[in-house]
């Protein structure tokens, strides 16, 4: 069962959400916070295998929340959540090592389906921030060769995920084991100095890889 917590100030929305994300029976709300502070108290005591997290709450923003858990509790994957189609929100998300920036007026569908790329390592964008997003990193960072100690089949996988696939998804792509690119990525993000696979997709941007 997929642990979720999820955090919303809006007590209606929250229990909105929650409905949306329980149809899919893998997935549960095992919590549930109503500001950035409330998440962090609630992953001290209880582990989530991934939080959902509002961009504008009281108290603690999700943005300064994501921060905590993304050093805290790397291994919980963050999907941020906002009415505010706005890019330069998801930059710093992004910056943050969130895996995921979804808006509200998503169906249940794209919904669930965001959760479950986050949660097998892909980078989810709802395609209006996507479309937002791209253009100011390319924009924002000259375009520079990429590092000369990565192997052809290393720019293939760094090119995939900069594109948002899985880990499966490109084991599958390229007829290699799970684990064989498990170990890939791992090994391409110590050569790069790269925290997360976000920071590994932002590379393939900015380095027009992809």
């Amino acid at each position: 069962m997929i642990r979720i917590l999820l955090t919303e100030d809006q007590a209606m929305v929250r229990q909105g959400l929650k409905m949306m994300i329980e149809t899919d029976s893998e997935m549960i709300v095992t919590g549930e916070a109503s500001n950035g502070k409330e998440a962090l108290e609630l992953c001290e005591r209880n582990t989530f295998d991934i939080i959902v997290l509002d961009i504008r709450m009281p108290e603690m923003n999700g943005l300064d929340a994501a921060r905590v858990i993304r050093t805290r509790w790397p291994q919980s994957k963050v999907l941020m959540l906002t009415t505010f189609n706005d890019y330069q929100y998801a930059m710093e998300a992004l910056k943050i090592g969130a895996n995921g920036y979804m808006l509200k007026d998503a169906d249940s569908e794209a919904l669930i389906r965001s959760i479950r790329s986050c949660l097998s390592g892909g980078l989810s964008l709802q395609e209006e921030v996507a479309a937002k997003v791209i253009p100011q990193l390319l924009k924002q960072t000259a375009v520079t060769s990429v590092d000369a100690s990565i192997t052809p089949r290393e720019l293939v996988i760094i090119r995939l995920v900069g594109e948002g696939r899985s880990n499966q998804e490109i084991a599958n792509e390229l007829a290699l084991s799970l684990g064989t690119v498990k170990n890939h990525v791992s090994q391409i993000m110590d050569k790069l100095e790269l925290r997360d696979r976000t920071q590994l997709a932002i590379y393939a941007i900015r380095h027009n890889v992809v």
